[in-house]
């Protein structure tokens, strides 16, 4: 009777040990755009993996990639639910969350990655912030590639696109006042839609990069691309306030401290497949005729940029002060690089 009391004993202990691990393992489930096998994914699913081993499987991720999950307002929308804990998002994502981090995307702002780099560096304790007051932990940021137009036929100047039926993200508040500035009147979809509206005729221009239209397999629609970039897009990797909370103090460091890593690797990997998917897209489309590099009127687009940046600070989307900081940032860049 002793030795079988002594075994109900152990085995009740052994089944509580057992609960009170399985009770000590999470996962997060998180969605993006990217499609499985692009570059962003590969870098998503080796991070997947070193949390798992690093926490000995009890934080694990379960990926919805390709737009599974929907557009990124129903990304965000499922993580405000608790059906998904985080997401991969780009500038409109970014701009759902914390929108004056969408000045790093103002168009014909930067000149080079290393601006860029060294602006985004001032100002990210305020993004940081500023993610973290709207429920979200920002555990990496990210780009997309450098922002092109893509046409179904070619442009002779920037203006006829107020004849185009250009595509704009839905609900964009911050392309929609670049497009408004320019005096172009474009066709709201969701990304999701944007493959079949290129392929139906109701969209005939993008802006995209040059990844991006590859891995989204718009490319093979868009035979015409400017020759010069407009701007960098931005993105960023985020989980819900609430579930980074509810992690262990443990698990909480090894999420975070991830973080700058990846992030690393995001920008390092997507800028040279970027340069790689330019390359590619040079032997099967052809230039925008007009809209070449010395073409592009850069002042005149600079000055409707800033246009378009005053109007989304009047309706505090953008933050003024944030603004001013990256002006007065990039000043001090370019005037240190002069020296």
């Amino acid at each position: 009777m002793r030795r079988l009391m002594l075994q109900a004993l152990c085995g009740i202990a052994l089944l509580g040990a057992t609960a009170a691990y399985a009770a000590d393992t999470y996962v997060l489930k998180f969605a993006t755009l990217a499609p499985q096998g692009s570059t962003w994914m590969k870098a998503f699913n080796a991070w997947g993996k070193e949390l798992a081993s690093k926490s000995q499987g009890r934080l694990t991720v379960k990926f919805y990639p390709g737009g599974i999950s929907g557009d990124e307002p129903d990304m965000l929308r499922k993580i405000r639910f608790g059906q998904l804990q985080g997401a991969a998002l780009s500038g409109h994502g970014v701009g759902e969350i914390f929108p004056p981090a969408r000045i790093l995307e103002t168009p014909f702002l930067f000149r080079s990655h290393a601006e860029t780099d060294a602006v985004r560096a001032t100002i990210q304790p305020a993004i940081d912030a500023g993610f973290r007051a709207n429920q979200y932990e920002l555990l990496a940021w990210m780009e997309v590639g450098n922002i092109h137009f893509f046409s179904t036929k070619p442009l002779a100047t920037l203006d006829e696109l107020a004849r185009r039926r250009i595509w704009q993200w839905q609900g964009d508040r911050f392309m929609d006042a670049f497009f408004s500035a320019n005096g172009w009147s474009p066709v709201a979809l969701p990304i999701t839609e944007v493959y079949t509206g290129l392929s139906t005729g109701l969209v005939d221009t993008v802006v995209s990069t040059p990844l991006a239209s590859i891995a989204l397999q718009w490319a093979g629609k868009t035979p015409y691309m400017s020759d010069q970039s407009m701007a960098t897009g931005i993105g960023a990797v985020v989980v819900s306030n609430k579930f980074y909370a509810g992690l262990p103090a443990d698990l909480q460091v090894l999420l975070k401290s991830s973080g700058a890593p990846l992030s690393q690797k995001l920008i390092a990997d997507t800028r040279r497949d970027d340069q790689a998917s330019l390359a590619v897209l040079a032997k099967t489309t052809r230039p925008m005729v007009g809209l070449q590099q010395h073409n592009f009127k850069l002042a005149e687009q600079t000055a409707l940029s800033r246009k378009a940046v005053s109007a989304l600070e009047a309706k505090a989307y953008l933050s003024a002060d944030l603004d001013r900081r990256v002006d007065a940032a990039l000043a001090r860049y370019r005037s240190s690089q002069a020296k």
